[in-house]
């Protein structure tokens, strides 16, 4: 990889090194090569296409499906100092007016844009002139209709590439794919020989759990005693369950929003809103509350029904714990969930009986069907939850992961007894969560963040991770020199919160000689 990449590499996002899969990816594209990263969620796929877009000449189009996740990332990137916008819905008129304006004027280096506005008029209109040097799709797997979140406007992508003055390199990213879905995007997106890397779909630092509680809802709230203080997404099949558990936790003192489609778009967004700002300490929400989510710190997900299927389970569970930190996923499981699920497709076939023909909505629902299935065998599985969820997705696993509720003996779903014994027995949570971190400091640190964010109006984990505050109250620097040694502290973040993280640390050393 060229040096001026690993001087962005250091200077923008604070980082020395890449992990090994993301390397051959941002190498393929700086040389004009397609590419293909099938990678889970957390082991950075959005610096697979951030990176080589800063170092090209060009402007770099990220195909997006969600306002919230161009939202996030477009915060995340002017926080480092990088020249970012999105496209999308959800601005007004004078706001996409001057959003193209600067876009014609090469102001950003980035931009973000939804799969729907590539062939309008508008904004292939605005494009004109500009040197396009790079298109990344973004969540890729919404192109195939075998998978679980298929996007139409997916399939214009390869149209719109193809009407550019000049082809540039193309890489599609995606953390839920099979080898269906896979083919479907190598062929759809008419990717030319791509670099692909398959870095498995494991998430090491989750605790994946399947209950079987006689009541979920006092299930429920002593899972939430046990995570009082940290952040959480309860999800629930229906709009009505969401009511329901909302209305319960509201009752018992918790700090809950909720979020469905049946909603108003301004309570929707003020939902997200508190909880991206942790004025809600938990949002209980259908799927409808989707992949854009990308709150880092996020401890915790509980199912309070089975999903339809499990790459919407992976999806979904696979929002806590992006930062690294070890994360909880618990699933609370009933028979009536089988009995749920079925209803949910036979009415999504009926909604859609006109769209396609017999054949087609036939086999979408047998399809459906079999992913149900494979769901509710998951939730019965006697073996390790972790070698299932992976063998699913083609990948091989050990046989005991010590890190699931199977392995670990524990919920009514499986006995002590029948329990494979664990290579080892994982550290308790918390313990695990601290490492060799003075937490003390890690806290004071997390204080200091929430005012600066406060003061920014960002989220806190945008001006700085969970996983970045561990490292720095690791190290304690006390200096400018010191503080960019520490894992996502770039010159932009230095710049603007670095002083009063290193006061914080000054005044911590000298209570604490």
């Amino acid at each position: 990889m060229e040096q001026k990449a690993y001087a962005v590499l250091k200077s923008v996002f604070g980082y020395d090194a890449l992990r090994s899969g993301q390397q051959p990816l941002v190498e393929a594209v700086l040389d004009g090569r397609d590419a293909l990263g099938i990678m889970p969620t957390g082991a950075g796929k959005s610096l697979c296409f951030q990176l080589p877009a800063l170092c090209l000449p060009g402007i770099t189009l990220v195909v997006s499906p969600l306002i919230s996740l161009m939202r996030d990332q477009v915060m995340s990137l002017v926080q480092q100092g990088v020249a970012a916008a999105y496209l999308n819905s959800s601005l007004t008129p004078g706001q996409y007016a001057k959003a193209t304006a600067n876009l014609q004027a090469g102001k950003y280096k980035i931009v973000y844009v939804a799969p729907e506005r590539l062939l309008t008029d508008r904004f292939l209109w605005a494009l004109e002139g500009l040197d396009i040097s790079f298109v990344a799709v973004d969540e890729a797997h919404c192109v195939s209709q075998w998978g679980q979140d298929f996007r139409p406007a997916y399939l214009q992508i390869a149209d719109f590439i193809d009407r550019l003055p000049h082809r540039p390199p193309v890489a599609a990213f995606t953390a839920t794919a099979t080898p269906k879905v896979r083919q479907d995007i190598l062929q759809l997106l008419r990717l030319h020989q791509p670099e692909t890397v398959v870095t498995g779909f494991d998430r090491p630092n989750l605790r994946l759990r399947v209950l079987q509680p006689q009541n979920k809802n006092q299930a429920l709230l002593e899972l939430l005693e046990q995570f009082e203080g940290q952040s959480g997404i309860i999800y629930c099949s229906t709009r009505k369950q969401v009511e329901q558990v909302h209305a319960l936790l509201v009752q018992k003192g918790f700090s809950a929003a909720r979020y469905h489609a049946g909603l108003e778009d301004a309570e929707r967004h003020a939902a997200q809103e508190d909880f991206l700002f942790d004025r809600a300490q938990v949002i209980v929400a259908t799927n409808a509350f989707g992949m854009g989510i990308d709150k880092s710190d996020t401890r915790f997900v509980i199912h309070y029904n089975m999903p339809l299927d499990l790459e919407s389970y992976y999806q979904e569970a696979g929002r806590a714990g992006r930062d690294g930190e070890p994360a909880e996923c618990v699933l609370l499981y009933s028979g009536q969930d089988v009995r749920l699920g079925q209803f949910l497709i036979e009415k999504s076939a009926e909604a859609h009986e006109d769209e396609e023909d017999p054949e087609t909505a036939a086999q979408l629902k047998a399809r459906a069907e079999d992913r149900l299935r494979r769901m509710t065998w998951y939730c019965h599985s006697r073996r390790c939850l972790r070698a299932e969820l992976l063998g699913y997705f083609g990948q091989k696993a050990a046989p005991v992961c010590g890190n699931c509720s199977v392995c670990l003996g524990e919920g009514s779903a499986v006995r002590a007894a029948d329990a494979p014994r664990p290579a080892r027995q994982p550290a308790p949570r918390k313990a695990m969560a601290e490492g060799p971190a003075d937490e003390a400091l890690f806290q004071k640190l997390r204080t200091v963040r929430a005012e600066l964010a406060r003061r920014q109006g960002v989220p806190a984990f945008v001006v700085f991770t969970d996983a970045t505050l561990r490292q720095m109250s690791i190290l304690a620097p006390t200096d400018r020199a010191g503080l960019l040694q520490v894992s996502g502290v770039g010159e932009e973040k230095a710049r603007r919160y670095g002083e009063e993280m290193l006061q914080a640390i000054r005044e911590y050393r000298q209570e604490h000689p």
